[in-house]
């Protein structure tokens, strides 16, 4: 059996803006803006300097769990583009990650695509 894979780290602005291919796996965060139930739905809000990005994430695969409004959470899925042009996460893997570095985060996630870039180009 084929495990799928890990997921590449992108942030929420790179989602909200559309730099990702659809179908691949991938790993964001955000604070919980926005829990639908009925919907299987939820939209993960985080501040990129003064602007502020959401990024809807399909729970169905995840529930039940424990919604809690303004956590942090990390999300583990694929992309799907939507009809209205919009994209959504599918969870696979949903965590809350309250209380964790926000900056730091972000900070190794910048350290990783770097490494990862020099060992492509060496």
């Amino acid at each position: 059996m084929m495990l799928p894979k890990p997921g590449i780290y992108y942030f929420p602005w790179e989602i909200s803006a559309g730099q990702i291919p659809d179908g691949g796996s991938l790993r964001t965060f955000g604070r919980l803006g926005l829990y639908d139930m009925t919907q299987s739905s939820m939209t993960l809000v985080a501040q990129h300097g003064s602007d502020e990005h959401q990024v809807v994430v399909c729970t169905k695969l995840v529930e039940p769990f424990q919604a809690q409004l303004g956590a942090l959470y990390v999300v583990l899925g694929e992309l799907e583009h939507q009809e209205d042009g919009g994209v959504m996460v599918k969870a696979r893997v949903l965590t809350c990650v309250e209380g964790m570095n926000l900056p730091l985060l972000e900070q190794a996630i910048r350290e990783q695509r770097l490494y990862q870039r020099e060992r492509e180009s060496s």
